[in-house]
């Protein structure tokens, strides 16, 4: 009796099990997804940066012109370094972090773009996990404002913001661009939502003439 009594119970723990490698499966996914959609970002930005340089460059200045492409490789490689994930790591200081992120990115992707970066961040303390999606999400945010929201880079500036306050973190990406034509599409958008909900965040935008700003707003106990 005992044991015919058990097989629920074991049942219930195997489908709790098969249930957490789905979701283990599910999660790798979208970090992987994420990986090859900002590889093909960075190639691009990369590219556009050589066209510009070498096109312009006289037999004078290639010298110049790849001293430049080499700091920014190197840049895109610290960069890397900070996006990927430390499972060793318990807890993560949260300006420390966020403030070598913001440098990482003017130095690799707004400065060659001719983009200022201001940043404000609040002190405290994050899982690596949870500072690691983060930290995908704010960049793909930058990027994308980078990419899209100056047609003209005169006085181009993107601010990013990471706050904490009534149980949550808000983390701000805003830019003084042109303004979204329309919501997020694409694979970014979709890796951004897929993102936000593996750790229970969700996400703002409000777009007009004076520019875009979008806002993930996480659970501080996520």
């Amino acid at each position: 009796m005992s044991a015919i009594g058990s097989r629920p119970n074991d049942d219930v723990v195997r489908s709790q099990y098969l249930a957490s490698l789905d979701e283990q499966s599910r999660d790798w996914e979208l970090v992987l997804r994420e990986s090859h959609h900002r590889m093909k970002n960075t190639l691009t930005l990369l590219g556009a940066s050589v066209r510009r340089d070498f096109t312009r460059a006289g037999a004078r200045d290639v010298s110049v012109a790849v001293d430049r492409f080499e700091r920014r490789l190197v840049a895109f490689g610290r960069l890397y370094q900070l996006l990927s994930d430390s499972d060793d790591v318990s807890a993560v200081d949260v300006r420390a972090f966020f403030e070598n992120l913001c440098a990482a990115l003017s130095e690799a992707v707004l400065e060659p773009a001719g983009i200022r970066c201001e940043a404000a961040i609040e002190s405290g303390a994050l899982s690596a996990s949870q500072c690691h999606r983060l930290a995908l999400m704010l960049t793909e945010l930058v990027t994308n404002a980078a990419k899209h929201a100056f047609p003209t880079r005169k006085g181009a500036l993107i601010r990013i913001e990471v706050a904490n306050h009534d149980d949550a973190w808000f983390c701000t990406v805003a830019d003084n661009g042109i303004g979204a034509t329309g919501p997020l599409q694409g694979t970014g958008s979709r890796i951004l939502e897929g993102l936000a909900r593996s750790i229970h965040a969700r996400l703002q935008g409000e777009t007009g003439q004076g520019g875009t700003r979008v806002t993930i707003v996480m659970p501080a106990a996520a």
